[in-house]
C-alpha cells in the first residue's frame, strides 16, 4: 500500500475549486449530495486502493487537520 500523499500536487487549485463550485450551481441539496457522492466514488475507484481511501476518510473527518 502506498501512503496517502497530501503534499500539494494540483497545478491550478483555484481553477479546480471554481469548477467544483460551478458543478453545484443550480442544484438543490439532494442533487448536490448525489454529485458529491458520485465524484467521491469515481475518484476512489481511480485511486483503486481501499486502504488509501480509508486513510483519506479518516484524515478528512479529523478535526483541525492540517491540509
Amino acid at each position: 500500500m502506498m501512503p496517502l500523499d497530501t503534499s500539494p500536487r494540483l497545478t491550478d487549485p483555484d481553477a479546480l475549486f471554481a469548477a467544483l463550485v460551478a458543478a453545484h450551481r443550480d442544484l438543490d441539496d439532494a442533487a448536490s449530495r448525489r454529485l458529491d457522492a458520485r465524484l467521491v466514488l469515481l475518484l476512489a475507484n481511480h485511486i483503486g486502493d481501499v486502504a488509501v481511501v480509508m486513510e483519506a476518510i479518516a484524515l478528512a473527518r479529523a478535526p483541525d487537520t492540517p491540509r
